[in-house]
């Protein structure tokens, strides 16, 4: 199921804050919600001109190839281009997709965080024993 502009924001805001040690700040002002893991940024969320955007970190690749294949999915808003994608709703986007990248991102900053400050192991986190 597609989802709003309105549910894309709920929907990576609830997966965010499930995740083990995510922070919600404001570093940017109030119409910037910032989600950090180990003091580091993996979401973003904005409103532009009445849109709202989702920006996460991405592999490069996986980042390139989304941005190719999806049209809601573009290079990072006021992010490196290179590591980040924004996301928009539309008819390709779904509540699954978001949580997916949602937590993509927090895992691609985890396991460049130190050992030590790391809340899960990355190589582990959500695969389950089969």
């Amino acid at each position: 199921m597609t989802v709003n502009g309105e549910q894309l924001h709920q929907v990576a805001a609830a997966r965010a804050g499930a995740l083990p040690g995510a922070e919600l700040s404001y570093p940017f002002g109030p119409e910037w919600d910032v989600w950090k893991v180990g003091g580091k940024v993996f979401l973003l969320q904005t409103a532009l001109r009445g849109e709202p955007l989702t920006t996460v970190k991405a592999d490069p690749a996986d980042g390139q190839m989304l941005c190719e294949a999806l049209p809601e999915i573009s290079p990072g808003y006021h992010m490196n281009k290179k590591h980040w994608i924004t996301v928009r709703s539309g008819p390709s986007i779904d509540a699954e997709l978001v949580e997916d990248l949602v937590t993509d991102s927090y895992l691609l900053v985890v396991e460049r965080l130190p050992k030590a400050k790391r809340p899960v192991d990355p190589t582990t986190f959500g695969k389950h024993d089969e």
